[in-house]
């Protein structure tokens, strides 16, 4: 049964090489196997992001990948100092600021990917 198995994220990249290199220098990310169509990134507890070329990328306008911090304000300047730029809301039910959204059950801000692709950084209470 798939309660039994590991699941794994999957995210469109319309330019392969372009996505490799935004995980590298902006995320710090190598990927952990190669293949002709995708690349495979492992998380240390081993949960597997897989990225695959398809003219899809960038049109979902949903968060497609997250990651959990224990502290999200240095998450954000160290990947602001690599050139990631969060978003900015502010619509009904979702308003940022500096890029932090808040309630009562943590904090948590967005950015896109090179391939548009809507990547968020959370931390809970």
């Amino acid at each position: 049964m798939l309660s039994q198995l590991e699941a794994y994220s999957v995210l469109p990249a319309k330019d392969l090489k372009r996505a490799r290199e935004f995980y590298r220098d902006k995320l710090g990310l190598e990927p952990a196997e190669e293949h002709e169509h995708g690349l495979v990134y492992r998380t240390p507890s081993g949960a597997r992001v897989q990225v695959y070329e398809t003219e899809n990328a960038g049109t979902a306008r949903n968060t497609a990948l997250g990651w959990m911090t224990d502290d999200l304000e240095a998450e954000m300047a160290a990947l602001r100092s690599r050139g990631v730029v969060f978003e900015e809301y502010d619509v009904p039910g979702l308003k940022t600021e500096n890029g932090i959204a808040t309630d009562s059950e943590g904090k948590a801000a967005w950015f896109r990917d090179s391939e548009g692709n809507f990547i968020c950084v959370s931390q809970s209470v």
